[in-house]
C-alpha cells in the first residue's frame, strides 16, 4: 500500500517531536513515525530539562515557536537556576520534571495538532530516485512493507539505530528502556553513500524511594517563583513547582575500592564496547581512571515523578553487572539498603558524521533527507530538540521554495550547535557547553526572546498574539532603560546612608540610576527606596533590564565584535569551487574544503585544518575570478 505526505519525520523523541510540530504547524502535511506509541517523549536518560547552557537552547527553542520549554513547565517538580555565583551570560536553568507527565504531554500536542498523523511502525528503508548521479529521497518502506512517498524526509532515531545494551559481560539487541532496536536503517543509509560511527552513552540505575535514607543526604532545594522556560506559560498560569526536594550524596573510598577492583568486569573496560562514549557525561568508571586522585565524586538523587517511587543518581552512570552495582550503590551513605528498579546499563549505536549535513541539516550527498539530535553525533534531550527543530522548519520552507533558516554563532546557541557540528564534526557525542560560544554574553537566557522570536514568526510559528506580546515586551524594556538612564538622584544624607549601608561609596554629585545599577555592590532591587518613579514590572523585563545596564560596556564590545565576523559570514563561496585547483591552498586545506563544501568564507575559517593563510588564499581566489 502506497500512501502520501509532505514530510515524514522517523522517530518521536525530542528531535523528532519538534520536528513534526514545525512542518505541521507551518502548513504541511506531516507524518512522525514511532515504534512504540508509549515512549512519545520519552527520557531513558535523566528526567529533567535544561542545565548549563541547556538551558540557553531551552528558551531559545521557545523563542523560535517549539514546544520543549512550554511542556517542561507543565511537568516541573523542581527548578533551579544554576551558575547564580557567576556572570549573567552563564545562568542557565533547570527543571527537575515529572517524566511520565511531560511523555503525556507531548503525545496529546502531537495527537491534537492538525496537519499531523502520529503513526507506530519502524521505518527500515529510505526510498530514493537517482538523476545524473543526485540522489533524491522520495519516501520511506516500513517494517510492514508499507511504503509512504514523502517529498522531504527528516531522521531522527536517536539511539535506536543497530543499538545494542551492555551489562558488564552481556550485550543484546536493545534500544533505551527495554525497546526494541532499529534494525535495517542503517545498511538503507550505508546504500546512499552515508558514513556511519559507532557511538556510546549509558544511564545509572533506579533505585526505589524507601530504600533510600534521605535523613543522612543533603538536601537540595529548589528556588522560589523561578521564571518559566515558555512565553506561553505566562498566559496559562504557573502551576504549583519545587513539589518533591532533590538530595546530594557522594561517593567514598569504599566506593572507588569496589570499582577499581571490578574495573576490568565493566563493558567499557572489557574490551566489549567499540564506541565512543560522551566527555562530559562520563560513566563513574571513567571518572575513576581519569580523575584517580579525586577522593569523592558528587551525586545527585532525583525523583522520576509523582506518581512513582523511582529515583534518579545522576553522576553514577555504569555499564557493570548487577552484582556490582548492588555493592557500589550500597556503600554510599543512606544506601546501605537501596533497592534498584532498574539496572545501569551503557548503549551502543549507529550515527552519521555531521560534517555531511549542510547548516540547515539537509544532506549534502541525498537532496531532500535531513538529519537531527542524537542521530548527528550530539548527546542530550535539548541539543536533539534544538536540532529537530531547524530540521523541521528547515524541510517545511524547502517544500514551499522558500530560503531556508540558518542561524548564526551570534544568533543563538542554536546556531553555534549546529555550526559546530556542520563544520568541525565532532569524535565523541556533542554536547552544548557556554565555553562553546564566542558570544556568550549576547547569548544570555532573558535576552532569547529578542534575537529569535523575530525569526520565529516570520516562519509562521509565532502567531500574532504572541508576537504582539513580544512587541510590548521589548518596547517596556527600551522604556525602562531609558527611564533609567534619565533619572538623576541627587546626593543627600539619607541617600548616602543608604549607599553605605550596601557597601557601596557615597555620591556627592547628582547620578543617574542607570550608572549606580552599573555598581557590582547594587541590584534593581536594592536601588528601589531612592527611585520614586518606578512603577511595577514583571520579573522577565527587570532581568533584561539589569543585565544590559549592567554589563552594557561588554555588550556592545562583543556586538563590535559579532559584526566584524559578519563580514565573513556574508561572504558567500559557489557550491561549485574545486578546492584542489586553487593555487596557493595547501593540500590538507584543500581537502577540508571540498569535504565540508562551506557556505561562507566565516564558516571556511572554522574549519580544522584550514589556516588563516589559506582563508587569504581563497578571498584573492574569490576576488580574482570575481566570485
Amino acid at each position: 500500500m502506497k500512501l502520501q505526505t509532505k514530510i515524514a519525520v522517523i522517530g518521536a523523541g525530542h528531535a523528532g517531536i519538534e520536528a513534526a510540530l514545525a512542518s505541521a504547524r507551518m502548513g504541511l502535511d506531516t507524518v512522525l513515525f514511532t515504534t512504540n506509541l508509549d515512549a512519545v517523549g520519552n527520557m531513558p536518560c535523566n528526567p529533567s530539562v535544561g542545565g548549563s547552557a541547556k538551558g540557553h537552547l531551552v528558551f531559545e527553542i521557545d523563542a523560535l515557536g517549539g514546544e520543549m520549554g512550554y511542556a517542561a513547565d507543565r511537568a516541573t517538580i523542581q527548578s533551579r537556576t544554576l551558575n547564580l555565583g557567576k556572570g549573567a551570560a552563564v545562568h542557565s536553568k533547570r527543571v527537575q520534571t515529572d517524566r511520565n507527565e511531560y511523555k503525556k504531554i507531548m503525545k496529546k500536542t502531537l495527537e491534537q495538532e492538525s496537519n499531523l498523523r502520529l503513526v507506530q511502525s519502524e521505518i527500515v528503508e529510505l526510498i530514493f530516485e537517482e538523476c545524473d548521479g543526485t540522489k533524491t529521497v522520495v519516501g520511506v518502506r516500513t517494517h510492514l512493507d508499507e511504503v509512504w512517498c514523502a517529498e522531504r524526509v527528516i531522521i531522527a532515531c536517536g539511539t535506536f539505530l543497530e543499538s545494542k545494551i551492555f551489562v558488564g559481560d552481556k550485550v543484546y539487541s536493545a534500544g533505551p528502556d527495554g525497546m526494541t532496536s532499529a534494525v535495517g536503517l542503517s545498511d538503507s543509509l550505508r546504500s546512499l553513500g552515508l558514513t556511519l560511527r559507532r557511538f556510546k552513552t549509558g544511564t545509572p540505575a533506579r533505585v526505589h524511594r524507601r530504600s533510600i535514607d534521605f535523613s543522612v543526604l543533603e538536601l537540595q532545594e529548589g528556588e522560589e517563583n523561578p521564571i518559566e522556560y515558555s512565553a506561553r506559560s505566562e498566559q496559562r498560569g504557573g502551576e504549583q513547582t519545587n513539589v518533591l526536594p532533590c538530595h546530594i550524596v557522594y561517593t567514598n573510598q569504599k566506593t572507588h575500592g569496589i570499582i577499581k577492583e571490578n574495573l576490568t568486569r565493566s563493558a567499557m573496560y572489557s574490551g566489549n564496547i567499540t564506541g565512543e562514549g560522551p566527555r562530559y557525561c562520563p560513566s563513574i568508571e571513567t571518572k575513576l581512571v581519569r580523575f584517580a586522585d579525586k577522593e569523592r565524586h558528587q551525586l545527585f538523587v532525583e525523583p522520576c515523578g509523582l506518581d512513582t517511587d523511582e529515583m534518579y543518581i545522576q553522576g553514577f552512570s555504569t555499564s557493570m553487572p548487577t552484582d556490582v552495582q548492588y555493592d557500589m550503590l550500597r556503600s554510599l551513605s543512606g544506601f546501605e539498603n537501596a533497592e534498584i528498579m532498574r539496572y545501569a546499563y551503557a548503549i551502543e549505536y549507529d550515527c552519521v558524521d555531521p560534517t555531511e549535513l549542510y547548516p540547515t541539516l539537509e544532506f549534502k550527498k541525498v537532496m531532500g533527507l535531513y538529519g537531527a539530535g542524537q542521530f548527528n553525533g550530539t548527546s542530550g534531550y535539548e541539543e536533539a530538540a534544538a536540532q529537530g527543530l531547524v530540521a523541521g522548519i528547515n524541510a517545511a520552507l524547502s517544500v514551499k521554495g522558500l530560503e531556508p533558516m540558518i542561524l548564526s554563532r551570534s544568533s543563538s546557541y542554536i546556531g553555534t550547535l549546529i555550526d559546530d557540528l556542520v563544520t568541525k564534526g565532532t569524535a565523541e557525542p556533542y554536547r552544548m557547553m557556554t565555553s562553546r560560544s564566542e558570544y556568550r554574553l549576547l547569548l544570555r537566557q532573558d535576552n532569547a526572546d529578542e534575537r529569535l522570536t523575530e525569526i520565529g514568526y516570520r516562519v509562521g510559528l509565532i502567531k500574532e498574539d504572541r508576537y504582539k506580546r513580544f512587541i510590548e515586551k521589548r518596547e517596556a524594556v527600551e522604556r525602562e532603560i531609558s527611564r533609567l538612564k534619565n533619572t538623576v538622584i541627587a546626593p543627600s544624607v539619607s541617600v548616602n546612608e543608604y549607599l553605605s549601608s550596601l557597601g557601596t561609596t557615597p555620591i556627592s554629585t547628582g547620578i543617574k540610576l542607570a550608572e549606580l545599577l552599573k555598581r557590582p555592590e547594587l541590584s534593581y532591587a536594592s536601588l528601589s527606596p531612592l527611585d520614586t518613579e518606578r512603577v511595577s514590572l514583571p520579573r522577565k523585563i527587570v532581568s533584561t533590564v539589569e543585565v544590559q545596564l549592567k554589563y552594557e560596556g561588554y555588550i556592545k564590545r562583543e556586538m563590535a565584535e559579532a559584526e566584524r565576523h559578519k563580514k565573513l559570514e556574508l561572504r558567500h563561496i559557489p557550491k561549485e569551487i574545486d578546492y584542489l585547483s586553487i593555487k596557493g591552498l595547501r593540500l590538507e586545506a584543500a581537502e577540508k574544503l571540498n569535504k565540508i563544501r562551506p557556505e561562507s568564507i566565516g564558516q571556511a575559517s572554522r574549519i580544522s585544518g584550514v589556516s588563516p593563510a589559506d582563508v587569504s588564499v581563497l578571498l584573492i581566489y574569490l576576488s580574482a575570478h570575481g566570485k
